[in-house]
């Protein structure tokens, strides 16, 4: 499957898909502090969904070679780079998760994640969240037509490992629209003038994970998912879903509670 071009009625599912997915995390916000289970919030997100009258992208989804996944949204706690599965165990002071929403509406995907300090966390593990956020602006602020994927990763890369951080290489953004997952892949890293010529109407997530140690990432127990730092290091992630416009970029997983953009940012 090729790269999908949305016109003006896909952008708009694209748009609604993508403020609803945001909605969620705006819902969960209040509710992540010290002794919320991962569980709980994968209930709490699910009875939201269906209040909005979208379904989750990731309940069941099964790509070749993977276990059907269990829970309506991912949580990646401390050093779990992506795709954690909610659990039990009660969250602390001094974590920090991202949470990964994923929803169908209409038949179009909306597709974005923040991280959350449970409490009052570490000077360091704010330090890695606030550098990672600003990193996927880095590449968003790059989107525009003519740009090449490649100039949207090194952007993000140098960004990152400016500030002492290294950026995995095994999991990347996608594009989205009626798939969960389309072309072309984005990686948060790479070379200026490489890779696919962005243009007007494709739609993508930049979602960079970035560890506060080395890069390296391995699997983690049995489950088929969970994906941990190989060194223990603290590992950070957010992710927006963006469209090419005819001058630069629209995020399409805005919302109230959204936060807002970096400084630099429109600067």
């Amino acid at each position: 499957m090729g790269i999908t071009y949305k016109d003006e009625q896909g952008i708009a599912g694209m748009r609604t898909a993508g403020r609803l997915a945001s909605e969620v995390l705006d819902f969960l916000t209040p509710h992540i502090k010290p002794g919320i289970t991962t569980r709980e919030i994968d209930r709490l997100a699910a009875e939201c969904m269906k209040k909005q009258g979208t379904l989750s992208a990731t309940l069941g989804y099964q790509p070749s070679g993977y276990p059907p996944y269990p829970a309506s949204l991912c949580t990646s706690v401390n050093n779990v780079v992506c795709h954690g599965i909610p659990n039990d165990k009660p969250l602390k002071k001094g974590d920090i998760v991202n949470v990964d929403v994923t929803v169908i509406k209409d038949g179009w995907y909306g597709d974005t994640s923040r991280m959350f300090l449970v409490g009052e966390a570490s000077i360091a593990a704010k330090r890695l969240c606030g550098i990672t956020y600003e990193a996927m602006w880095h590449g968003i602020t790059h989107v525009r037509p003519g740009v090449r994927l490649g100039d949207v990763g090194f952007a993000i890369q140098k960004f990152a490992e400016s500030q002492g951080f290294s950026v995995v290489r095994e999991f990347c953004g996608h594009g989205i629209g009626r798939n969960f997952h389309e072309e072309p892949q984005v990686l948060h890293y790479g070379k200026p003038g490489t890779l696919e010529e962005l243009q007007p109407g494709m739609t993508f997530t930049i979602e960079p994970m970035i560890n506060a140690g080395r890069r390296d990432v391995k699997e983690f127990g049995n489950d088929g998912w969970t994906i941990v730092t190989k060194d223990h290091s603290l590992s950070a992630q957010w992710e927006h879903t963006v469209l090419v416009t005819e001058t630069g970029y629209e995020v399409l997983t805005l919302s109230a509670g959204s936060p807002p953009p970096p400084a630099f940012v429109n600067g």
